[in-house]
């Protein structure tokens, strides 16, 4: 079953969010939440706090955009010279959590990482403006820098160097593929006994269980 995420659904009903009644796929759940934040107006609100760990096991925790979902898992992009990308290839595991304040919701999601295709990576790069192409080209990412001219200065020579050119994707910018085996569900209710239903893949399959708030 294939999932995008942009999908129109009603808004789920907070009253009747029980783990004997959710979907047995909780990509199929994610769809519904994600799509209610969408209808909400909500701000980025595929934006997900992105935790990577370091080979001396200190945590590192950063905002990136959800670009796309479907049943393999969750695919982000970024520069392949970043400090997050490093400790990727260190580590393949990684978390993020989406948070939404307005709709007193939150997914956590966990699991392993592979590095997207690079035709994948370059569908997605041909659908970005103009200006977000030479930024990826544009910026060391995470790299000390004097100061901002040297950033609009490096935009400069790319504007350039591709003017009347088609903008290709550079080798070192593309995207990651987040394979989950554990998400988790949590719903704001009164007296803080929250709802919290626990997705976690066991032999290929999806086992379901409430969690304590």
């Amino acid at each position: 079953m294939k999932y995008k995420t942009q999908i129109s659904s009603s808004t789920s009903n907070k009253d009747n969010f029980d783990e004997g009644q959710v979907s047995a796929d909780p990509l199929e759940l994610f769809a519904l939440w994600i799509n209610d934040a969408h209808q909400a107006e909500i701000p980025e609100h595929n934006a997900i706090a992105l935790s990577t760990v370091d080979t001396g096991g200190k945590p590192h925790v950063r905002m990136v955009l959800l670009k796309k979902f479907d049943s393999e898992g969750f695919v982000f992009f970024t520069n392949y010279n970043s400090p997050k990308a490093k400790q990727l290839s260190e580590n393949p595991k990684a978390a993020f959590v989406l948070f939404w304040s307005l709709l007193e919701k939150q997914i956590r999601v966990e699991g392993s990482i592979q590095i997207l295709s690079a035709n994948a990576s370059d569908e997605y790069f041909d659908s970005r403006p103009e200006g977000s192409k030479i930024g990826a080209w544009a910026s060391p990412q995470s790299q000390p820098i004097p100061n901002r001219q040297y950033l609009e200065n490096l935009k400069s020579d790319f504007e350039e160097a591709f003017q009347d050119k088609p903008i290709k994707r550079p080798d070192f910018w593309g995207g990651y593929l987040l394979k989950p085996d554990k998400i988790e569900f949590w719903q704001g209710q009164p007296d803080r006994l929250h709802n919290r239903i626990e997705y976690s893949l066991v032999e290929g399959e999806w086992r379901i269980q409430r969690l304590a708030p």
